[in-house]
């Protein structure tokens, strides 16, 4: 699965009609709408579509035609986060009409090039589900746990230094198991 993290777009005119796709993270998806809808009030049509995992790891898919023939734009464009393995992904398309008719077959080609279109130009991420881990051990080895963390990209998130250190580690499961085979003898897990 693939992920991006910022806003992109792109505009992409068949027949005098405007297709501007916006490529954006799930999180933004709802703010962004909402300041489109205000900042294009004599667009047509905003056709959405994202795909997001929820709490029990299930891909979660939307799709919506805003007005346009059904089948022929919101469905096209979820199709496209599809075949790019997209996760935690919105595009909202906002059409203006240009007067010119497309017919369906134009409507599903034009929303589909459009996504593509803006897909093309975005940095997009392998995801990978990270797990933390809180690992407690001995002063005596702060500096190897350190260490090994640093060369095994994991990213400590709290440091608690009661009566033994305790760290919150986190990262994906392939590195935090390589971490936890390297320094086994000398943390507990808890």
């Amino acid at each position: 699965m693939k992920y991006i993290d910022t806003l992109y777009t792109q505009t992409l005119e068949i027949k005098q009609s405007k297709f501007i796709s916006y490529l954006l993270p799930y999180t933004l998806y709802e703010h962004t709408l909402q300041e489109l809808k205000q900042s294009h009030p004599k667009a047509r049509h905003f056709v959405v579509a994202y795909r997001y995992l929820n709490e029990f790891k299930q891909i979660v898919e939307y799709s919506s035609d805003d007005g346009e023939p059904k089948g022929t734009s919101g469905k096209p464009t979820l199709m496209v986060l599809q075949g790019a393995d997209m996760i935690h992904t919105a595009v909202i398309t906002v059409r203006y009409f240009g007067g010119t008719k497309l017919g369906t077959g134009g409507l599903v080609r034009a929303y589909s090039d459009a996504t593509n279109l803006v897909l093309d130009t975005a940095d997009i991420f392998e995801y990978k589900e990270e797990i933390k881990r809180k690992i407690v051990f001995e002063y005596a080895n702060i500096r190897k746990i350190e260490y090994e963390c640093l060369m095994n990209e994991i990213e400590i998130l709290e440091k608690n230094f009661s009566d033994t250190p305790q760290y919150l580690v986190k990262s994906d499961e392939k590195n935090m198991q390589v971490l936890l085979e390297k320094i086994d003898r000398l943390v507990t897990i808890i």
